[in-house]
């Protein structure tokens, strides 16, 4: 999954699928970490969210697929958690998988929206 071709796709779907704002990301050989936000009063549920993006994002790279699990997971972040605690945790992950020596120098991670928290 980490290649220039998927976050083309994924940025396309995810400016697509606008009932939620994506903020930061980092793509992993097999599989992706988002932090994203409602993005309006009436968002669908993050699973149908996630659903139609990925769908989206199958349509646009066919020869990757199956690429998706079924489901999604995902957890809220409380109002005492910090989104800058859980990017640097998230964005380390390329360095403990061996992948950079420097999370910065990953290169298949990103932002689309500045989420504030």
């Amino acid at each position: 999954m980490a290649s220039e071709e998927v976050r083309a796709a994924l940025l396309q779907a995810w400016n697509e699928a606008d009932h939620w704002h994506v903020g930061r990301y980092v793509i992993m050989p097999d599989h992706i970490h988002l932090f994203c936000s409602p993005a309006r009063h009436d968002a669908a549920s993050v699973s149908k969210w996630t659903a139609y993006w990925k769908r989206r994002v199958s349509q646009l790279c066919t020869e990757l697929q199956p690429l998706w699990q079924r489901d999604c997971w995902d957890t809220q972040l409380r109002p005492n958690d910090s989104y800058h605690e859980k990017w640097n945790y998230v964005g380390n992950n390329p360095v403990r998988a061996g992948l950079v020596r420097c999370a910065d120098d990953w290169p298949f991670q990103g932002v689309v929206h500045h989420l504030v928290w």
